[in-house]
């Protein structure tokens, strides 16, 4: 379904990051270099492979390294004095990373010089340590043995050059701003995910890193994507920041017919949340990477979706005429929502897409898989078109990715938005004011944001709720939350048939006028 990885360690908002702002020669939004090799020379090599057939890279990873567990991966470290370009007085140095485990296929990887030239860099066990493993000087020199991925380091967070993007296996990568740690992922493209068929994870095979000069405030990758179904170049533009910008640019050729072609993919983890208790006792309220699919769509307007973890899998499809934007989100920052000292959920960001080119109609889909560890990624988002793609084609996909741990600088400041779901059993209280169960299901959404401040307890705020086929909504009111300047709404349900998810949906109305985002919770079967 979605591959697993281990685990370690938005905007439409007038004014947000204007091109000018941001640097460099633009093209649309897109900087440019005048280099002797760039983008055009990459969608070439592309469409020249999607006119080949496939040949699957080679996987001859000797197995006292492809055996590894993670923790005994982790031990193999690139040495930070051998870091490319580390001598240059340059903002960023690149780290290689070590083929081992299940990252058994080596990337090639080159530089692009001041002058436009291409450098190769080449594996050399020397620039690694392997810490206690005992790995034999053989197995190091082995012709299976390569570069997996390549670490992009810089001086955001202070004077020492730290991670603060990587791409390691298949088309993946992550990025973070100033004092975030890695959460959720992107990734190039993805194939036919959640199909009955299987997936396909096009991987990318090279990689062209245009060194940079000390003034440089972005980094330029290219990439060149391959897979059995697709070949495609990539450009990638990266700007540490308070909310770090990755700029997109792709080019995409079809070898064959693609049943569902997802473009700008996040994947993410959700294990429990105060969406969705632990049901085991626990004393950290909540474990994931995202919490919520945020939606911005033209038509339709600002959509909530607060994740789940479902008993079975669950698919489901917004459809979007005009997306713009969508992102899987991590709503909540505070120490205490998550109590975890070593995992530190409330410093992983957001990630916020906005295309940067037309994508035409198409739908947004959320796929949630059953997990009962946090080491599993099992949320997937992407975006599909509606109009189907064939072969001979190139087809052009052009965006930008925020990572942020500041989500409210992403959002209409004209409508409110959820701060956080809560589910509980719902309740009334006697007349002697002891609490008792009702029968019903409560969700408890706390709305917040300055179009609801100087908003009183005498305004005719409401609630707009409603529940699909498989429930009744049993109450719905709203009451003014003083401690957070907010409103708190309350909506009880009832589920008719347990085996099967029950959709919820509820939004704030001010004398008849929409003034929140649609927050939109799908109950899953037997959750």
């Amino acid at each position: 379904m979605s591959e697993s990885t281990q685990r370690n360690n938005l905007s439409r908002r007038k004014g947000f990051f204007s091109a000018a702002v941001l640097g460099g020669l633009l093209v649309g939004s897109l900087p440019v270099e005048a280099l002797a090799f760039g983008f055009d020379d990459v969608a070439r090599r592309a469409e020249e492979l999607a006119e080949q057939g496939y040949r699957p890279p080679e996987t001859s990873l000797p197995d006292e390294l492809r055996e590894l567990s993670y923790a005994e991966y982790a031990q193999i470290q690139f040495k930070r004095d051998r870091d490319v370009w580390s001598g240059n007085d340059a903002p960023f140095t690149l780290s290689f990373i070590h083929e081992g485990m299940h990252y058994d296929s080596s990337i090639q990887l080159n530089s692009i010089d001041s002058e436009g030239e291409v450098h190769s860099f080449a594996y050399n066990p020397d620039d690694f340590t392997y810490g206690d493993l005992g790995i034999s000087d053989d197995v190091k020199h082995s012709d299976g043995v390569g570069i997996a991925g390549v670490r992009i380091n810089h001086t955001l967070n202070g004077a020492d050059s730290n991670e603060v993007m990587v791409f390691l296996g298949a088309s993946y990568f992550r990025a973070v701003g100033r004092g975030q740690v890695y959460g959720l992922s992107g990734r190039g493209l993805a194939v036919d995910t959640g199909l009955s068929s299987g997936e396909e994870f096009p991987r990318f095979s090279e990689m062209w890193i245009v060194e940079p000069s000390p003034e440089s405030l972005y980094l330029t990758i290219f990439a060149l994507l391959d897979s059995p179904s697709v070949t495609g170049a990539y450009r990638f533009v990266l700007r540490p920041g308070e909310g770090t910008l990755v700029d997109v640019q792709s080019r995409l050729y079809l070898r064959r017919p693609v049943e569902k072609l997802g473009i700008a993919p996040l994947t993410s983890m959700y294990l429990y949340g105060p969406e969705q208790p632990s049901s085991t006792q626990h004393y950290m309220p909540a474990i994931h990477d995202s919490n919520g699919l945020l939606i911005d769509d033209a038509q339709n307007g600002w959509l909530w979706r607060p994740l789940a973890n479902p008993a079975r899998l669950m698919m489901n499809r917004h459809t979007t005429p005009q997306l713009r934007g969508y992102g899987l989100m991590q709503r909540g920052h505070s120490f205490s929502d998550y109590q975890d000292i070593d995992a530190r959920y409330d410093l992983r960001p957001s990630a916020w897409v906005e295309p940067l080119n037309e994508w035409g109609a198409g739908s947004v889909e959320l796929i949630q898989i059953p997990t009962d560890n946090e080491t599993n990624d099992n949320i997937v988002s992407m975006w599909l078109a509606d109009e189907p793609h064939e072969p001979g084609t190139p087809l052009a996909f052009d965006y930008r990715i925020i990572f942020t741990t500041n989500e409210s600088r992403h959002l209409d400041p004209q409508l409110a938005w959820v701060e956080e779901t809560r589910r509980s059993r719902g309740e009334v209280i006697r007349d002697d004011l002891v609490r008792e169960p009702d029968g019903t299901l409560a969700f408890v959404l706390d709305f917040v944001g300055p179009s609801l401040e100087g908003i009183g307890n005498g305004a005719n705020i409401s609630v707009d709720a409603s529940v699909g086929d498989n429930g009744e909504l049993a109450a719905s009111r709203v009451v003014h939350n003083p401690a957070t300047n907010g409103w708190r709404v309350f909506v009880n349900v009832k589920r008719n048939n347990g085996n099967q998810p029950l959709d919820i949906r509820a939004k704030l109305m001010l004398d008849g006028k929409q003034v929140s985002e649609t927050w939109y919770y799908r109950l899953p079967a037997n959750g």
